[in-house]
């Protein structure tokens, strides 16, 4: 018996018991919102969306896979859409993936705007569960950073206009990288600091790019308190301040670093930390069942599966890029829940995520 096969065929085999139907798949491969041309959308304004950034905002990259022999595809419970596909609706826009592939997958261009990628770091191209790109298989996340995802859309597309709306996001993965880093004993803790610091200041910078490239509209979004997530509920005391402090730090200087370059004045500054306290704190009211204390998605029943299947990292499928209705906790998770796996929103998480960047929006004078 063979003990190694493709990532590909390892997923296609965890794909017999975890497959959604066909319209499902569909679904999360399309990603949602409508264009229509003929009427006016909630926003009041016609916008092109264009984002960049992690998982968070990754509208579909992984879908060839995850889409295919899941019904999963992006980082929520799939087929839900992130924020930023809400908020490309809500401008009579529909986001899609800028490039797709990954897990077995050789990347591939692809029409849409959505540059976002699931573990992408800000400017190293090492982000989490990147595993090489040896063109043979592709065996993890592409993880295209933020920095290159802007220089991709310029290569392509020459400048930003008046009639987009950029969102901008990035620096989770950076402080989850480099605290891993501690953990094993790679680096301290100031050298961690430093490493998140720095990545602050090359987001503010990347954003700096892209106002330069015409951009006018422009949303930079910070990062969520990640102590505050399902995966720092179950670390320890000290693990959860770290990821708290850290998530904080790099808040910190992001925003010093935007304000020292002029930029915040110029772009609308979304800080997202402080909502999505609220929403944690009044959960309930809310509409959600469960907060920061569990996750939508079953992921032990994931990991478990792809562990009697045989695979080297079952860990590696217990995440909501793979989660689809049939791996949901309960059938309702998707609005129950605050948290699909340890770090990403449910579908609802996310709408209200958008809806508080849609305020801001309407705050700085575009649309309503």
């Amino acid at each position: 018996m063979k003990k190694h096969r493709s990532t590909r065929a390892a997923l296609v085999r965890y794909a017999r018991i975890a497959t959604a139907s066909a319209a499902l798949a569909l679904l999360a491969s399309c990603g949602g919102g409508s264009d229509d041309n003929n009427s006016t959308p909630a926003g009041g304004i016609k916008l092109q969306v264009v984002s960049f950034g992690d998982s968070l905002s990754d509208v579909g990259t992984y879908t060839p896979v995850a889409a295919a022999n899941f019904g999963g595809g992006r980082f929520t419970t799939n087929p839900g859409q992130v924020w930023v596909q809400d908020v490309a609706q809500y401008y009579g826009d529909t986001l899609t993936p800028a490039m797709t592939g990954g897990f077995g997958t050789p990347p591939a261009a692809q029409a849409g705007l959505g540059y976002a990628q699931g573990g992408s770091r800000v400017t190293n191209p090492v982000g989490i569960g990147h595993r090489g790109t040896d063109p043979a298989n592709y065996a993890g996340a592409l993880t295209v950073p933020v920095a290159t995802q802007v220089t991709n859309y310029l290569t392509s597309h020459g400048s930003f206009n008046a009639g987009q709306l950029v969102i901008v996001n990035g620096g989770a993965n950076d402080i989850l990288y480099n605290l891993t880093a501690v953990q094993a004993g790679q680096m301290t803790p100031a050298q961690a600091s430093a490493a998140i610091g720095q990545a602050a200041i090359d987001l503010a910078g990347i954003v700096g790019k892209i106002v330069q490239g015409g951009a006018t509209h422009v949303l930079v979004s910070n990062v969520p308190d990640i102590g505050a997530t399902p995966q720092g509920m179950m670390s320890t005391a000290t693990t959860r301040a770290l990821l708290s402090q850290a998530s904080l730090g790099f808040n910190q200087a992001l925003a010093a670093a935007l304000t020292k370059t002029g930029l915040m004045s110029k772009v609308i500054f979304l800080d997202i930390a402080g909502p999505l306290a609220n929403i944690t704190a009044n959960y309930q009211q809310y509409g959600f069942a469960v907060s920061n204390t569990g996750t939508g998605c079953n992921l032990q029943a994931m990991a478990a599966a792809a562990k009697a299947y045989g695979e080297p990292n079952p860990s590696d499928f217990a995440t909501s890029l793979f989660c689809s209705p049939q791996t949901r906790t309960t059938p309702d998770a998707d609005q129950t829940y605050m948290y699909a796996d340890t770090v990403h929103p449910t579908t609802h998480l996310h709408a209200l995520y958008a809806q508080t960047a849609e305020q801001k929006i309407a705050a700085a004078g575009l649309g309503k």
